[in-house]
């Protein structure tokens, strides 16, 4: 009779060293805040210099005694960054091992294989699935020599759900976090026969209201909302987001771009602080990780998402029963902010 697998749960973040990837906003940002104030040591990496620099100071200046958090620019797609990352961590803490490493970066884009550029399409792989595969060959060595080490790799929903719905293709994000969960659930048995000593985590969230599809565009060399053309800004607009906006009232049915913007600046700030926020995310997968957990679902979006799949593969693809799935989350939404409708825009 096969032995079964012991739950290696972790008692305290204080007194270890954890890595971030992608630590300079969103969910990697929060993680790195709620490490060092639980008594963490963290060494955090960005692409945004700026972005990563003032997590490392605000994490540090209220973490307590003994905790030192480092920033660091790198592209995790890049193996040589990622390695120099590794090197100045182990110099600017002093250690011989880490001890957690939440391998979070990550970009949205690539959306069409068809008639997105190959280019982007690759790019947004290239950080998602190689930022993983990289800080693991990396790391790994690192985690062993801690003697009880954790490997969280950061996924999606969109590791089990290949679309955003009817006329919304993601194909390279999608592939990616397909990569990123296979990947991690190989690893579960691997490193159960030959390092022992340290587990892997794979975390799927479903929306989460972060400032990822600005920071995705930054990443893949595109421009910013306010540098696009009428036409670019317009195309990029979903149809059925188009539909929402124009029943809420918000858009007229012949609105112009300059309408568009007008909308978006609004409700931006409006949105900022509503719908499932970072610090709940992060909350949620440092709760998982100290219960012992392999597999953390993020939000109840990535739970209900989840049953419906295993249920049935070709829920996906189903989009009429799209509102009915989702009817329930609304409501929970509608309820928890009062009876407000933001559209389901925010996330």
């Amino acid at each position: 009779m096969a032995q079964r697998a012991t739950v290696i749960a972790v008692d305290s973040f204080t007194g270890k060293l954890a890595v971030v990837t992608g630590g300079g906003s969103g969910i990697g940002r929060e993680l790195v805040r709620q490490l060092a104030a639980q008594g963490c040591s963290v060494a955090v990496c960005d692409l945004n210099p700026d972005s990563v620099a003032a997590t490392a100071a605000t994490a540090w200046a209220l973490a307590p005694p003994g905790v030192a958090v480092t920033g660091h620019v790198c592209d995790v797609s890049d193996e040589a960054q990622v390695q120099r990352f590794r090197d100045e961590l182990l110099e600017q803490h002093a250690s011989d091992h880490v001890d957690l490493v939440f391998a979070n970066a990550g970009v949205f884009g690539g959306a069409s294989f068809v008639k997105d550029p190959r280019e982007e399409w690759e790019r947004t792989f290239a950080i998602n699935w190689q930022g993983v595969y990289f800080c693991a060959r990396t790391f790994l060595p690192l985690l062993m020599a801690s003697g009880d080490g954790v490997l969280v790799n950061t996924g999606s929903v969109a590791g089990f759900w290949a679309t955003a719905g009817a006329g919304l293709p993601i194909t390279a994000y999608s592939t990616s976090e397909f990569a990123i969960k296979g990947f991690s659930e190989a690893l579960v048995e691997d490193l159960r026969s030959n390092a022992p000593q340290v587990r892997v985590v794979v975390v799927m969230p479903g929306v989460v209201n972060t400032d990822i599809a600005e920071n995705s565009r930054r990443a893949l060399g595109l421009p910013a909302w306010d540098q696009l053309s009428d036409a670019q800004l317009l195309e990029l607009l979903p149809g059925n987001t188009r539909g929402t906006l124009i029943e809420m009232g918000l858009l007229a049915e012949d609105f112009s771009a300059d309408d568009l913007r007008q909308v978006i600046r609004r409700m931006k700030p409006e949105l900022q602080d509503q719908g499932f926020t970072a610090a709940q995310a992060a909350t949620i997968i440092l709760d998982g990780v100290r219960s012992g957990a392999w597999r953390i679902l993020v939000g109840e979006e990535a739970k209900m998402l989840d049953e419906q799949v295993r249920a049935n593969p070709r829920a996906p693809f189903d989009y009429e029963n799209y509102a009915e799935m989702y009817g329930p989350l609304i409501a929970q939404a509608e309820a928890a902010s009062g009876g407000s409708d933001d559209g389901g825009l925010t996330g």
